[in-house]
């Protein structure tokens, strides 16, 4: 007889996963509770959900990250269980802690397990006192900066240098040389600190080119762990995920592959059994390109992995689909595992790309906004939390939807992606589609011969559109379209002249350029002219017609007047100059070909200064750090533009600033002059 499911579940997370979550228990029939912060009121999740409730200020730590907060919103809402998702709370082994003395049941693995494999400095020495093999390195607690950096001496360079607890990538640097470590480490214990609540790190030899290989497993309270085959996650960025998919095709492309992925398999449920794991879990291993038969254990998350939509996909249990959730959900309540490891089988094959708020072309800065339109493709699975009107703050991971295609095979599953790419649109912030469909077209991707540095080889080959004299002309044209009404024909701004009509011209920004328009209004349309070339635009009733062919390009109109732009996966946004700015960018320009420079150091993101390295009146030199931003889990470091005295603008730790907000000023040094003969 099973037992009965929960009445009530928390959802202690925000965005798609909340979402995706919430989604699997109305299936279930289980009263869906979340919760929120000030910056999120207005998300997608709180709308969905049977109950919302505040936890408090816009910052992680105010909301997402206090325990008490979270469990007092269980307590009034009546919720029996919590499902923490993947972030936040859902590898903290003291949430856990809180939970259970609370008599309100996680949905997750037991502490002992969260305390074991949540810890990767401890789950590392764990499994390899199980005869797991490891990278070689140095995983010991509590190892200070110095101890670290005589430690790299006998690890040996390159190495890596990771956060014990946390996952997703955050905190970890590569670093080739002993003169970088000392300022890796600072910003790793940084990064660590504010994304994790625990700043502990250690280190690994830096394994080259090597494809990241994880398992899926599921284990019961009654003795019986299965593995779900494996996903390759090996195109990364910054050590962080960018497309993940199911099988591997490094296993595929062999003879033997078969074999492997039996013997991965079994490695993960080794692991995940030598710690009494309960629930959903992922085994992640580095896989020698060169040797697949040798596989190194990386680390164990005991949570719901952001990718686990490609194995859902791929996976057949007697026949059927699974949702990883649903199992979740059963296994924390109780519920024994109803097929065992040769019930399991994969078909065909499924990639998730993973859509985020950021700007490719200015080295992926993140990007804020308010989201004005959503296009999302009914052609493929997408797990979103996007919605007309939503917020996109600095607060929080810049991830905004995954898309996740299915195919009998690798190629079509491929090009269903690249398709549905091409299909999407997000107008109000700047997203990485464009550059995940070429990721997507290059052909070793195609071809399957991934490793983790891939993107970093491949990045420098890529080039992003730009925002065009044909996208240009549409900018005007809708601008146009923008005067105001007048009754009087002394108002109207149509550049009728008696002789002969006079252009309008617009000066329009879009990224770092700044370009002229003049446009002629028509009967049908515009007449425009950008840098010499000469366009007629027309609007349809999807889209328009430019020069007699049809753009589907989508645009929307931000309250500021910043028009955003779509078109097959690329976008941008446009902002009209006033004159004022016209005339201060032309009298830089005139400054910048003279040889001078801007003393202003502006923020080239909107978000949290994290440090100040400097003083007020210090002197600097060219290049050196003056203060560091934080915005997305994102560091920017702004750098002093010339030697000078620095001035800065009253910033200190934890203060907000907004794009192209100056944070400081170099003065240039006074030059004595020489003394001249008489």
């Amino acid at each position: 007889m099973k037992r009965q499911l929960f009445d009530t579940v928390l959802v202690a997370n925000r965005g798609e996963i909340a979402v995706r979550i919430i989604r699997t228990l109305r299936a279930l029939g289980i009263k869906s509770v979340t919760v929120y912060s000030d910056a999120d009121a207005n998300a997608l999740h709180v709308a969905q959900a049977d109950t919302a409730i505040r936890l408090g200020g816009a910052t992680a730590q105010e909301s997402y990250l206090n325990i008490d907060a979270v469990i007092n919103a269980c307590k009034a809402s009546g919720a029996q269980a919590v499902h923490p998702g993947y972030g936040f709370l859902s590898e903290n082994v003291d949430f856990a802690r809180a939970l259970e003395s609370a008599g309100i049941t996680f949905i997750g693995p037991p502490v002992n397990s969260i305390n074991l494999m949540g810890d990767k400095i401890r789950s590392k020495n764990h499994v390899q006192s199980h005869q797991v093999p490891v990278v070689p390195g140095i995983a010991e607690p509590s190892l200070s900066d110095e101890q670290l950096v005589v430690a790299a001496a006998q690890v040996g360079f390159p190495l890596l240098i990771k956060p014990s607890a946390g996952g997703g990538g955050k905190g970890m640097f590569a670093v080739e040389t002993p003169e970088q470590l000392p300022e890796a480490l600072a910003s790793a214990r940084r990064t660590a600190r504010n994304a994790f609540g625990d700043d502990a790190l250690f280190l690994e030899r830096l394994v080259r080119n090597p494809r990241h290989i994880e398992v899926q497993i599921l284990a019961d309270a009654h003795g019986t762990t299965v593995h779900l085959g494996e996903r390759e996650c090996s195109l990364q960025r910054r050590h962080q995920k960018v497309i993940e998919e199911a099988p591997a095709p490094l296993f595929e492309n062999l003879d033997r592959g078969a074999q492997i992925r039996e013997r991965i398999g079994a490695a993960a449920i080794a692991a995940a059994q030598s710690v009494g794991y309960v629930g959903a879990g992922t085994v992640e291993f580095l896989v020698s390109d060169e040797n697949p038969d040798e596989f190194f254990f990386m680390e164990m998350n005991t949570r719901l992995q952001v990718e686990h939509p490609v194995t859902e996909e791929v996976v057949r249990v007697k026949g059927q689909k699974l949702d990883l959730v649903d199992w979740q959900v059963r296994i924390a309540a109780g519920q024994p595992l109803d097929f065992a490891q040769d019930d399991v089988s994969l078909l065909g094959h499924a990639i998730e790309a993973r859509l985020y708020a950021e700007d490719p072309s200015a080295n992926f800065l993140p990007s804020v906004g308010t989201i004005l339109q959503v296009h999302e493709p009914q052609s493929v699975r997408v797990d979103s939390s996007l919605r007309e009107g939503l917020e996109i703050s600095a607060h929080y991971d810049p991830m905004l939807a995954k898309l996740i295609a299915w195919g009998p095979d690798r190629v079509s599953a491929l090009n269903r992606l690249d398709h549905a790419l091409a299909q999407s649109a997000v107008l109000g912030v700047l997203t990485n589609s464009e550059y995940l469909r070429l990721l997507l077209a290059d052909e070793e991707v195609a071809a399957g011969r991934l490793d983790t540095n891939l993107i970093e080889r491949k990045m420098k080959q890529f080039s992003f559109r730009a925002c065009g004299p044909r996208e240009l002309a549409v900018a005007a044209h809708l601008e146009s379209l923008r005067l105001p009404a007048t009754t009087t024909p002394w108002g109207v701004r149509d550049g009728w002249r008696s002789r002969q009509h006079r252009p309008l011209t617009t000066h329009f920004e879009s990224g770092e350029a700044q370009i002229e328009t003049s446009l002629l209004p028509t009967a049908q349309g515009s007449n425009v002219t950008v840098s010499g070339e000469q366009f007629h635009v027309q609007t349809l009733d999807s889209g328009f017609e430019i020069n007699g062919v049809r753009a589907s390009i989508q645009h929307a109109f931000a309250a500021d007047g910043t028009l955003w732009l779509n078109d097959q996966g690329w976008n941008a946004a446009v902002r009209k100059l006033t004159r004022e700015e016209v005339l201060e960018r032309q009298l830089a320009s005139i400054a910048k070909e003279s040889g001078s420079y801007s003393p202003d150091v502006l923020s080239p993101m909107p978000g949290t200064v994290i440090s100040v390295q400097v003083s007020d009146g210090q002197q600097v030199m060219t290049g050196q750090v003056l203060a560091i931003v934080e915005a997305m889990k994102m560091e920017h470091q702004s750098l002093a533009p010339a030697d000078g005295i620095v001035r800065i603008q009253g910033l200190t730790a934890g203060d907000l600033v907004k794009a192209k907000q100056v944070i400081a000023t170099v003065e240039p040094l006074e030059v004595e002059a020489e003394e001249q003969p008489t």
